[in-house]
């Protein structure tokens, strides 16, 4: 790794200080990348609870205790957003939803290590131990993988663990980036990083929240009603950090869209509700929610979605996509389903779709303009030695 200075008492440390978190990330500023990770629980909440952070590069790394009661912790913010460092995580996803809900931002600009290695030809999802083996050739210790993060003090087994997660992952990055350098590949991780560093995919709208929920041959009525109990519970877990179906279950929910309840005697005959819910606070909101829902203009009532045309007679065509798409990943060495998934594959038989993920960007161009050319009969596949062979155009005459 390229030099940074670090000095020993920045060298794996738990930080639960605020002048010691900005001594180390002002220690960052200069640096290229670092390596973060998280570690939070939210089995029993509705916003996960922050329990560590670990940020490493070079030969500083710390573990940093946001439970640490005064903590400051805009530092290690403000090093998320600095533009001239870049952020690496291992599926970052997760952790991107837990500093959005600590900070209402995301960190910025970013680098998946889980993507980049489907792109570097290590297959469909890698897990960070596998890369740590196969790359860093590393063995790590996952005894405190399901370790309550939340309980004090950390023993000095979890620390290690836990900077194990940023350390190796330095290592990981600068193998990754090569090779992504050497293939001229590091514009098709580039464009999977703007998926998910878009704010907008943080930000729950209670409003929306009911296309979650699944309720068999909707019509609009119960669609409207639908929409209000569940951005009722929305609202609610959110007000109070439960879990959604610690405040009502989703198959209540339905049961409510379904039925209308006017009064409590209805509401109490719904399953599913905990105790005397409908007697109390939780049940008089509900049934303003599903009052609200029939009292608004018809035409506000959500629409049904279309259903999707079963597909029938096109599953030859599906699997001659699926040869296609194997081919076209073997010979560039990624991962099929970072390029398309059986459900994609299924649309591009059926429809003229153009806004499909497979056919935009780089996955067009290794595989959606063949997938096109093979559904309009313009492309083949044959059997030669054994071997299945793409046919070009003019070897099809």
């Amino acid at each position: 790794m390229c030099g940074f200075g670090g000095s020993p008492h920045t060298r794996g440390v738990l930080i639960t200080d605020s002048r010691d978190l900005a001594e180390f990330c002002r220690r960052l500023e200069g640096a290229p990348y670092v390596a973060v990770d998280t570690e939070f629980l939210r089995e029993k909440t509705y916003w996960p609870k922050l329990c560590l952070v670990q940020v490493a590069y070079d030969d500083a790394a710390a573990a940093i205790d946001p439970l640490t009661r005064d903590i400051d912790l805009e530092p290690l913010f403000e090093l998320m957003d600095d533009q001239d460092v870049l952020k690496v995580f291992h599926s970052a996803s997760q952790d991107m939803e837990v500093f959005f809900s600590v900070s209402g931002r995301v960190p910025l600009p970013i680098f998946d290590t889980q993507v980049a290695a489907m792109v570097a030809g290590y297959g469909e999802q890698v897990g960070y131990a596998t890369l740590a083996s196969q790359i860093a050739g590393v063995t790590l210790d996952k005894s405190s993988q399901l370790t309550d993060w939340s309980l004090r003090p950390l023993s000095d087994r979890q620390i290690e663990y836990a900077l194990g997660d940023v350390t190796h992952l330095c290592t990981i990055y600068e193998e990754l980036d090569g090779r992504l350098e050497e293939t001229g590949r590091g514009s098709w991780v580039s464009e999977e990083m703007a998926a998910l560093t878009d704010v907008s995919s943080y930000k729950a709208d209670p409003r929306k929240a009911y296309r979650r929920v699944r309720i068999r041959r909707p019509n609009r009525k119960a669609l409207a009603i639908l929409r209000e109990v569940v951005a009722w519970r929305e609202e609610t877990a959110q007000r109070r950090n439960l879990p959604r179906n610690w405040v009502i279950r989703d198959d209540a929910l339905v049961e409510i869209s379904t039925h209308a309840p006017r009064t409590v005697d209805d509401l109490s005959r719904v399953r599913g509700l905990r105790g005397n819910a409908a007697n109390g606070r939780d049940g008089e909101a509900l049934l303003d929610a599903v009052q609200a829902a029939l009292d608004m203009p018809k035409n506000e009532w959500p629409k049904i979605p279309p259903r999707r045309t079963p597909i029938r007679g096109h599953e030859a065509l599906v699997a001659l996509l699926q040869t296609l798409l194997r081919l076209r990943c073997e010979d560039h060495d990624v991962a099929p389903k970072l390029v398309a998934t059986r459900d994609e594959l299924n649309r591009i038989a059926t429809t003229n779709d153009q806004d499909l993920r497979p056919l935009k960007g780089w996955r067009r161009e290794l595989f959606g303009n063949d997938a096109l050319e093979l559904k309009a009969g313009r492309l083949g596949l044959t059997g030669d030695r054994g071997q299945v062979r793409v046919l070009k155009p003019d070897q099809l005459e």
